[in-house]
């Protein structure tokens, strides 16, 4: 068979941000108020230095304010929570994103429920969860969030399909299972302790990776015209699938970079204008 079609998450995004944008800018004129996004950071890793500063920068480029909390990294979770609530509760702010991860020393999940469900425009908290869960009106967390769009960009529609997720992670596995369950497929999750993956991988229609392990996903374990989804993203820019050898059987795939990485941060900035535009009542 042909090679795979490519998803590109990168065109999507930027039709996504043009779409934000416009509506920012509408609701600014109508409120006088711009959409607000509080980014936090607990201490100064790199990684999340640099991924901090490309959704303020794609914050301007879409008419949203920033409002950046720089935290030290010996800040403890009372501080963190503090922080977290006090942002809560300013009107000026209608989205709240904490850069994940936190350090060790802290309960990340005791930060993420100091978020006041109608700002957590990351989809983070229980309640986000449940609202993704039951199909209920909410946030869903932003890289599930842009893999369901992707989907349906590139017109695959779950109903029927065998899914498999590889990874359980609270904000990324998990949530994206129940995105697909609710679009009638039928969800299998893997992990670290799954028998056999390949096998599980072979059954499947639509492939999620989502693990944080370089190659995981081998294209001899790819059923013949299966979507494969690769929501990994190790060092030297690979993802958890082993792109070169699955694109030989998928009919669609997203490259590392350029597929899931861009959609998530216009999930983002979407939802943040989603709460502003609730939040002023318009």
């Amino acid at each position: 068979m042909s090679q795979a079609r490519l998803m590109d998450g990168t065109a999507l995004a930027r039709r996504t941000l043009e779409d934000t944008a416009k509506r920012a800018a509408d609701l600014t004129e109508r409120t006088g108020e711009a959409p607000c996004l509080a980014t936090v950071l607990v201490g100064e890793d790199p990684a999340s230095v640099t991924y901090v500063r490309m959704k303020r920068n794609r914050c301007r480029t879409a008419g949203i304010e920033s409002r950046h909390v720089a935290l030290p990294a010996a800040t403890t979770t009372e501080e963190l929570v503090g922080t977290l609530r006090t942002l809560s509760e300013d009107a000026g702010v209608h989205g709240i994103l904490l850069q994940h991860p936190v350090g060790a020393h802290i309960d990340e999940r005791a930060a993420f429920e100091a978020v006041a469900p109608e700002k957590d425009v990351d989809g983070v908290t229980f309640a986000s969860f449940a609202t993704m869960s039951f199909g209920l009106p909410g946030f869903v967390s932003c890289t599930p969030g842009g893999i369901m769009r992707l989907l349906d960009e590139y017109d695959v529609d779950p109903a029927g399909k065998r899914a498999v997720v590889v990874g359980r992670s609270a904000i990324l596995g998990k949530p994206v299972g129940m995105l697909l369950l609710a679009r009638d497929a039928t969800v299998t999750y893997c992990h670290s302790r799954t028998r056999d993956l390949s096998a599980a991988v072979r059954e499947a229609d639509i492939v999620v990776a989502a693990v944080g392990r370089p190659r995981l996903i081998r294209g001899q374990d790819v059923k013949p015209g299966a979507v494969v989804i690769d929501a990994g993203y190790n060092a030297g820019n690979v993802g958890d699938v082993d792109f070169d050898s699955a694109v030989e059987r998928a009919s669609l795939i997203t490259p590392v970079p350029g597929g899931v990485g861009p959609m998530t941060i216009a999930t983002l900035l979407e939802q943040t204008v989603d709460a502003a535009t609730r939040q002023l009542g318009v």
